[in-house]
């Protein structure tokens, strides 16, 4: 289970609220990593948040007894980081509000098991966006039996 993730943006309070539309939570300042730092509560029982921190702050490791620290590197671009979150929103919604951000958005069935929407958040940042139907198949399709079914399935010989 995940509680918290982290995430980098160019507009970290506008990649914030619209995070927290998609999610029907709620964006507030988090200064503890960079004083332009962002968390979006989602409200659910598990108190699930994401943090949206400045495109070139990476975390760095304190010294001794204390807590890691956000550093600004003046880098930004691509990331393998991702997340697949929960929406209440239908395809259709999410799809508006990816189309009124100017962000590319489309949905993907992946490996057959369940479907996404697939958001590239500014345009660089891959979210995976769960309708409650979405949110349905990944849960009937993502257990160790079909995932190992699957590995089966891709490691077989081809037959001609």
């Amino acid at each position: 289970m995940i509680y918290h993730f982290s995430i980098a943006a160019h507009r970290p309070r506008h990649v914030a609220g619209v995070i927290a539309e998609l999610w029907g939570g709620d964006a507030l300042l988090f200064p503890p990593v960079s004083k332009d730092g962002w968390i979006v509560l989602a409200g659910d029982e598990r108190r699930s948040a994401i943090e949206v921190y400045p495109i070139d702050t990476v975390l760095r490791e304190a010294e001794g007894d204390a807590d890691a620290y956000g550093e600004s590197t003046g880098h930004a671009g691509y990331t393998a980081t991702h997340a697949a979150i929960a929406t209440s929103l239908t395809q259709e919604q999410v799809m508006a509000v990816a189309a009124r951000e100017g962000w590319p958005a489309k949905y993907r069935m992946r490996g057959g098991m369940f479907g996404v929407v697939e958001l590239w958040i500014e345009g660089r940042q891959m979210m995976e966006l769960m309708t409650p139907e979405m949110q349905a198949e990944y849960v009937a399709s993502m257990t160790t039996a079909n995932w190992r079914a699957m590995l089966d399935a891709f490691r077989a010989p081809a037959t001609t």
